[in-house]
């Protein structure tokens, strides 16, 4: 630790003999404490290595460590695996590099490839020892070593595919074995929680996890792919087996029911969820071939299972079990594929075999069997009969109510909460007083991962049975209420118990009581909020905006009543954060729904629109931290939309009030939501938009001309960040009606233009960090123009190909704006001629579809005109206007907008 401390500020600039001093270390076979010590820094120091270094190191450390790791003989394999952990490191660091440094890298690798592939082909082509985690770590070791190569140096590795895949295979069937009598029979020792003196774990488990891993990087590779795909039904029918419950994870299920839930929703660091991730990899990779694999492999895996059974063998029910986590692990991509007819029918016949065969299997004897049915039922519903699923649905109701094992109970909250929503409700009739029982009696003994899926479950049986809520809601909201409050300190919990409440509320005849019970409960709170322990008044808040969605006008002014006043005070004097975006929410709500008759429900009707302005002082106040005020966007939208009289003397010092705000804000979410603010400024200015224009020329801004210079260059950066279909419409329709007024001001305007792009290769996001990225200035109408292309743009393509993840990296190009992003739009892209109305309208609701607002900004929104915009009819409708009354402006804007921003505008003209 200390050489390699030194050498992370020293080598090797300060200490040049490091290497050379090491390296001997390193051959010297007559003394095995100097090699292990200077493998050891070794390790160390290649953690740190930069691309500097790497490339003057790995061609003279490289052969030494060969010589090691091939030499069993002389040294022992802990020392071996630590060469071979150095090797690991280095070609990381190499893969990094490979990007710009593509050509170096590879022909520094190339005279070496082979012989290491040789090399780790023969610690692999030996079958696994049971009981050896020297054994095991090595051939991880190895593994990791042929990941990175693979990734790095696909191409180097091509040619060696065939050497070390045989090998490979032998590791990976010979380890099923030794996995099974250690981990799954726990008749050896697996070495679970074993480490060596650096800290890496031994146990078996970790290895075929890292087996698995390597196996995805194959499955992964379009070239090796179609090597694998030739023996893809033994690769799967050995991965369900390595899917099987452990013995260790048996013994925690059955004593700690959380544990069982965590592992399942979780996927944990486990074979099973590597396995499930595998068998993903094989239809991703393999299509229809990967599915029969699939099918055949279970299949056969259960013929397995019942000669076991029939031969009497305690643990046939293990490898059934498997067979259906498998199946169930890739049941969307299954139900989704575009597989013939005849091989959906082969899986539902398959699983309706399965299924029924289980169906009079003994509870308490296989439990986990029982559960995996349970919830395999429920992901497979469409292709079994809906006999089977009655059948099923009746267990698992039964199976809630009898002392049963905690594994079977959690299988049937899982079975009934995804088939509740879908089950004809005249068949439950008679069931559903014992579901809500039952549910609320597990309540009493649920904790931690079980509440949530009881809470979850009794959500969709309340959903389910609605007419019959308002008989249990004596019963079932106290419940329900108490479980909330007891549990606010954990969001997960709470905000299940909130969804539960507000499913009981929105039953029939249900809103009137459950508003009956929380007001009296929700008012002390709100008015002591001082006195409260951590998180009930934020979750209070909560509940009352919750209690104001879709509520008449009683339950709006009984809400008011109890709330308005200690709710206005909370955002005026309190310092934390979470309890001044819920009481800024909660204001937003009541003034949504209580519009302008709230002002005089209190008997003054002057005060309450002084207390509301207040509010909104205080979060567009410049000193407050942005997260206390991040919903005063929602909140001041509300007071312009159903207070426009009452506004409208204030509008010049809001105006000043969001500027300055904005100009002291670090969030870019807080920043978008007072665009909006802005934007819908602009609209209620309408038809004399320049007045506004002329207003916030009138505004000074520090460090900027005036305040319309400085929202301009603001929002014309931010706009593409904007999200939700409401926020969109509002921005992008208002963009357009500054540029329809032509007014002085914007053509005296230049803003951010296109991203200038100074080098070609790799930038990474480290280096774009000391090298900030420059742009071009345009003026602000071929901005706006530009934004206005880009928003079309983004919408065709969620018709035509959707969105992808960003990636860490991104392959620079030359400084030419006009290959722009990447060029989302390819001339092919583009419908030749005339675009039809089908295309316009499929773009409007491709749109619609991918902007989700969720019910929060449906309560904001949905009172606004605005939100009923076609956004693209209205972009089409827009320049053909303005292309018709302002050619010579049009034409001349056009001219600097990058080719897939011009050809999306002319398409659009063309229809």
């Amino acid at each position: 630790m200390a050489v390699a401390s030194i050498a992370h500020y020293d080598w090797p600039e300060d200490w040049p003999d490091l290497l050379p001093s090491l390296m001997k270390c390193i051959t010297d076979q007559t003394n095995m404490n100097a090699v292990h010590g200077a493998l050891r820094c070794f390790s160390l120091v290649s953690a740190d290595l930069d691309d500097n270094m790497v490339p003057k190191l790995v061609p003279v450390l490289f052969p030494c460590l060969h010589t090691i790791v091939s030499s069993p003989q002389i040294y022992e394999k802990p020392l071996r695996m630590k060469a071979l952990s150095i090797v690991y490191a280095c070609t990381s660091m190499l893969g990094a590099m490979s990007g710009v440094y593509k050509t170096e890298t590879s022909a520094m690798m190339s005279p070496m490839i082979q012989s290491w592939i040789n090399q780790f082909s023969s610690i692999l082509e030996n079958p696994v020892q049971s009981e050896d985690p020297d054994d095991w770590s090595i051939r991880m070791e190895v593994i990791k070593c042929l990941n990175q190569f693979l990734q790095n140096f696909l191409s180097l590795m091509e040619s060696q595919f065939g050497v070390f895949m045989g090998p490979l295979w032998q590791t990976f069937v010979s380890s099923l074995g030794v996995y099974a009598r250690s981990s799954i029979e726990g008749i050896e020792d697996p070495y679970d929680g074993r480490y060596d003196s650096d800290g890496a774990e031994q146990s078996l488990e970790s290895f075929i996890i890292q087996l698995f891993e390597f196996l995805l990087t194959i499955l992964g590779s379009p070239k090796f792919v179609k090597v694998v795909g030739n023996n893809v039904k033994e690769l799967v029918y050995y991965t369900i087996a390595f899917m099987q419950t452990t013995e260790q994870q048996v013994n925690a299920w059955s004593v700690d029911a959380n544990q069982y839930v965590a592992d399942e929703d979780d996927n944990t660091y486990s074979c099973r969820a590597s396995g499930a991730l595998l068998l993903e990899e094989v239809i991703s990779s393999c299509g229809t071939q990967g599915i029969h694999a699939i099918i055949d492999s279970a299949k056969t895996r259960y013929r397995e299972s019942q000669q076991e059974k029939a031969s009497g063998a305690s643990g046939w029910w293990r490898m059934r079990e498997a067979t259906l986590f498998a199946l169930a692990s890739v049941s969307e991509q299954l139900l989704e594929a575009e597989a013939p007819e005849i091989t959906k029918v082969s899986l539902g016949e398959t699983l309706e075999q399965i299924l029924s065969e289980d169906m009079s299997t003994g509870v308490n004897e296989y439990p986990f069997l029982y559960a995996r049915i349970f919830s395999s039922i429920a992901k497979f519903s469409s292709m079994v009969s809906q006999g089977l699923i009655e059948h099923f649905l009746y267990a698992a109701i039964k199976a809630l109510g009898m002392d049963m094992p905690p594994p079977v109970k959690v299988g049937a909250c899982r079975a009934l909460s995804q088939l509740l929503p879908d089950t004809n409700k005249e068949i439950l009739r008679p069931h559903f007083l014992d579901i809500f029982s039952s549910l609320t009696d597990l309540l009493k003994h649920a904790s931690d991962e079980t509440m949530h899926l009881v809470l979850e479950t009794l959500q969709e049986a309340v959903k389910a049975g609605p007419d019959l809520v308002v008989s249990i809601e004596p019963v079932l909201s106290p419940i329900i209420l108490n479980m909330w409050a007891s549990n606010v300190a954990d969001p997960f919990v709470s905000i299940d118990a909130l969804e539960v409440l507000e499913a009981i509320k929105n039953a029939p005849g249900c809103i009137h009581p459950v508003v009956s019970r929380v007001l009296p409960y929700i008012g002390p709170i709100l008015n002591n909020p001082q006195q409260q322990p951590e998180g009930l008044v934020a979750a209070s808040l909560d509940l009352m905006t919750m209690l104001l969605k879709s509520a008449p006008t009683d339950i709006v002014k009984a809400v008011y009543e109890v709330s308005f006043d200690p709710v206005v005070r909370i955002v005026l004097q309190s310092d934390d954060h979470s309890e001044m975006q819920n009481a800024t929410q909660c204001l937003a709500a009541l003034i949504s729904v209580g519009k302008e008759e709230l002002l005089a429900w209190g008997g003054d009707t002057a005060f309450a629109m002084r207390s509301l302005l207040d509010v909104a002082s205080r979060l567009l106040d410049p000193d407050l931290e942005s997260s206390g005020a991040l919903f005063v966007g929602s909140y001041i939208l509300q007071l312009i939309l159903h207070l426009p009289s009452q506004m409208a003397q204030h509008i010049r010092d809001l105006v000043a009030a969001l500027l300055r705000r904005m100009q002291s804000c670090k969030l870019s979410g807080l920043r978008s939501s007072l665009l909006v603010i802005f934007a819908r400024l602009v609209h209620m200015s309408a038809p004399h938009v320049e007045r506004f224009i002329e207003m916030l020329v009138s505004i000074p801004a520090e460090g900027h001309p005036n305040s319309f210079v400085y929202l301009m260059v603001e929002w014309t950066k931010l706009q593409g960040e904007i999200q939700g279909a409401y926020q969109i419409k509002v921005t992008t329709t208002a963009l357009a009606l500054l540029l329809s007024t032509k007014h002085t001001e914007l053509g005296n305007l230049n803003v951010q233009g296109y991203l200038i792009q100074s080098t070609a290769g790799i930038t990474t996001r480290s280096k774009a960090k000391t090298a900030p990225d420059q742009w071009t200035m345009m003026p602000l109408p071929a901005k706006i123009l530009a934004l206005l292309a880009d928003a079309l743009i983004e919408i065709q393509e969620q018709v035509l190909v959707g969105g992808d993840e960003d990636s860490d990296w991104e392959e620079v190009q030359e400084a030419d704006v006009e290959t722009d992003e990447a060029l989302i739009l390819s001339s092919s892209a583009i419908p030749h001629g005339r675009p039809s109305h089908d295309y316009l309208d499929a773009m409007a609701k491709a749109f619609d579809e991918d902007q989700d607002d969720g019910d929060d900004d449906d309560l904001l929104s949905g009172a606004d005109p605005l939100n009923e915009i076609n956004l693209v009819n209205y972009l089409v409708d827009f320049l053909k206007k303005f292309s018709h009354s302002e050619g010579a402006i049009f034409s001349h804007l056009l001219q600097s907008l990058t080719k897939s921003q011009h050809d999306t505008i002319q398409m659009v003209l063309k229809q």
